[in-house]
């Protein structure tokens, strides 16, 4: 067959969607990098960035459900509780999380400066009746990295909802738990999820000695 000028197949001018990205799940942050993040945010006075940031590492929800939070349902009664339960728009079961003092606090000096009400968007944008967007979350989160000199593209908002989930993990070694506190209908995704298998054989292989 002799190609011709309309025989040739069409190449697309597109470029990739994954050109010049980082492709893969995202690495949790480092118990270093929440320190420095969280005591940039206080010195700085940035009390919103703070709260968000603080509820993010400890609910270990997705993007699309921190910024959904409403005020009562993690400070019912005006002031922010010890343990909540929201409904995950993925999956549209409940989970449960705690909240830290430090993230009790920084919720309840947010609400006292803000006047938000119960009924309120916890986190809004920049018209105060709808919540902040994922986009936003995501260029939040990119300048809390670079703030303290994190290059920005190496993680993603699922960077927070994997940080005290692994920790947890690699403190207790209890897999059924993280499930739970992650809201996993299946264990098979939380063992994918943490990497566990490859964590544990790297950890056994450095144990060994040739």
């Amino acid at each position: 067959m002799t190609l011709t000028p309309s025989t040739i197949p069409a190449v697309s001018k597109h470029a990739p969607w994954n050109k010049g990205k980082i492709v893969g799940a995202k690495p949790p942050l480092r118990p270093k990098h929440v320190w420095s993040i969280r005591t940039k945010l206080q010195v700085e006075g940035r009390m919103r960035d703070l709260a968000m940031f603080n509820v993010a590492i400890d609910s270990k929800l997705r993007g699309c459900d921190v910024v959904a939070l409403k005020v009562e349902d993690l400070a019912p009664g005006g002031y922010s509780a010890d343990r909540a339960t929201v409904r995950q728009k993925k999956t549209g079961r409940p989970v449960k999380f705690e909240l830290t003092e430090s993230t009790r606090q920084a919720i309840d000096d947010y609400l006292r400066i803000t006047g938000k009400k119960s009924g309120d968007y916890l986190f809004t944008g920049r018209r105060l009746s709808e919540h902040m967007t994922t986009r936003q979350y995501a260029r939040l989160l990119s300048r809390w990295l670079a703030d303290i000199g994190l290059d920005p593209h190496l993680f993603g908002t699922h960077s927070l909802r994997r940080t005290k989930a692994t920790l947890i993990y690699r403190r207790t070694g209890n897999v059924r738990a993280v499930q739970l506190l992650l809201g996993h209908t299946k264990i098979e995704s939380t063992v994918r999820y943490l990497g566990i298998e490859v964590d544990d054989a790297l950890a056994i292989a450095e144990q060994v000695d040739v």
